[in-house]
């Protein structure tokens, strides 16, 4: 059974923690980001520490949601603290990218290219042409469009072309072999 519930949430010299009835807000070098806290959970503040516990009976949706709001507020305090950043790499013969303005710009084998706006909290780096390097203080809505990213087109397992992220691995399977 999980115990991230319990854990303790230490905040850095340049974090500002405030809590408004049900609402946790976060203030930090890089931006500002708040959450919604459940009835069911109660937050402790001492010092810089920050501890999550139960506020009713400990049942299984207490249980998931002790753990959840703990991980979620623990994503809070490292993105306006470091920020988060996933790096996506087009693989394929005349796959390339370009960003114009907030406009990201892909060319990946289709007859158009695909173009994709850049959502307004997110950061957009092409260093190379074959590159994207997405940043920003929000966990989620950077994964989110990464993943709408590698979506326009997913590697395939057989020639392994595609977008893929920068540390994953494509498993490649043996083609067809004539007799």
């Amino acid at each position: 059974m999980s115990r991230i519930g319990y854990k303790k949430v230490e905040l850095p010299e340049k974090v500002e923690f405030s809590q408004d009835d049900d609402k946790l807000t976060v203030k930090g070098p890089k931006g500002t980001l708040s959450t919604v806290l459940s009835p069911e959970i109660a937050v402790k503040v001492e010092g810089n520490v920050v501890t999550f516990e139960p506020s009713v009976r400990y049942t299984n949706k207490v249980r998931a949601l002790h753990g959840t709001m703990r991980a979620n507020f623990n994503n809070i305090v490292e993105g306006v603290s470091n920020g988060f950043k996933k790096t996506l790499k087009l693989v394929g013969v005349g796959y390339r990218t370009q960003l114009k303005g907030k406009t990201l710009i892909l060319n990946v084998g289709y007859s158009n290219p695909v173009e994709m706006e850049v959502p307004e909290d997110l950061e957009l780096e092409v260093p190379d042409n074959t590159t994207i390097n997405i940043s920003g203080i929000n966990k989620q809505h950077v994964g989110d469009f990464a993943a709408k990213v590698r979506a326009v087109r997913s590697p395939e397992p057989y020639k392994g072309k595609g977008i893929r992220y920068e540390d994953e691995y494509v498993r490649r399977k043996e083609g067809k072999t004539g007799k």
